[in-house]
């Protein structure tokens, strides 16, 4: 069992990284996901894999499992469903003032303000 959530969170690391170091703004945010994904199985395997043990103590079961891990996963999940929605209309406001999901753009291709192209400079496409 250990040696499966131990392979899963490595799986899960790997691919958030792999994601991550792409160009475009969508797989980063993807790739940011998984990396949440992973920590929050390591932080739930680091309160011990133990099966059928209630998580409160009670005089007639023979052990318990740790509480605290399970709670930090909890938060651990609201918290970064709220960052990745932050990331989400963030890279949306990016795409429409860019018009390019690139995530790497030079100072070159970003327009002069909100919504205004320097003279001569073409409008990017889906953009009037």
């Amino acid at each position: 069992m250990e040696i499966l959530v131990a392979s899963g969170t490595g799986l899960l690391t790997a691919v958030g990284i792999y994601l991550m170091l792409r160009g475009r703004t969508f797989p980063v945010i993807v790739g940011l996901s998984f990396l949440s994904y992973a920590v929050n199985v390591f932080l739930f395997s680091m309160g011990r894999l133990a099966i059928d043990r209630p998580p409160i103590i009670s005089p007639d079961a023979p052990g318990y499992t740790d509480p605290l891990p399970q709670a930090l996963v909890l938060t651990a999940i609201v918290i970064s469903f709220g960052m990745t929605a932050l990331i989400v209309v963030l890279a949306l406001r990016g795409f429409l003032e860019t018009g390019s999901d690139k995530a790497d753009l030079d100072a070159s291709s970003v327009p002069d303000g909100p919504g205004r192209r320097a003279e001569g400079e073409a409008a990017p496409r889906g953009r009037p």
